[in-house]
């Protein structure tokens, strides 16, 4: 499967100025939009990889906090089992919490546009050369 570079994008702190708000009206506006490169430099261990097999979003005044946690795989079958065989389940499940980031509106609006294209790009039928 081959999998379409996607584009970021930024909240330019002008009124109006989310992601949402500056779709292009026809396909000449498309055309003459233009994007600017971005790298992100590290900071202390911040290029590391972190792993995350469970995600909440806690909703607060002018941001969300995302909360990306780790729940040890084992547990997560041992509960599917428990499901199968009907039986009570635990009252909470403990986890680790691999990180929390805080999101504006308008940076979660671009989160939720390049997931959309993400996920639109493993739905198209691969093309065959």
């Amino acid at each position: 499967m081959t999998v379409k570079p996607l584009k970021g994008n930024f909240y330019d702190g002008k009124q109006g100025g989310s992601p949402l708000a500056q779709k292009p009206r026809d396909n000449q506006a498309a055309a003459e939009r233009k994007g600017v490169a971005i790298r992100l430099g590290s900071v202390n261990n911040s290029d590391s990889a972190v792993v995350a097999n469970y995600v909440s979003l806690n909703p607060s005044y002018g941001m969300v906090f995302v909360d990306f946690g780790f729940l040890e795989p084992s547990m997560v079958a041992s509960v599917q089992q428990l499901v199968r065989d009907g039986k009570q389940l635990p009252d909470t499940l403990s986890g680790k919490l691999s990180a929390r980031i805080a999101l504006g509106y308008d940076v979660v609006a671009s989160l939720h546009a390049q997931l959309g294209q993400l996920l639109e790009s493993f739905q198209q039928p691969e093309e065959k050369a």
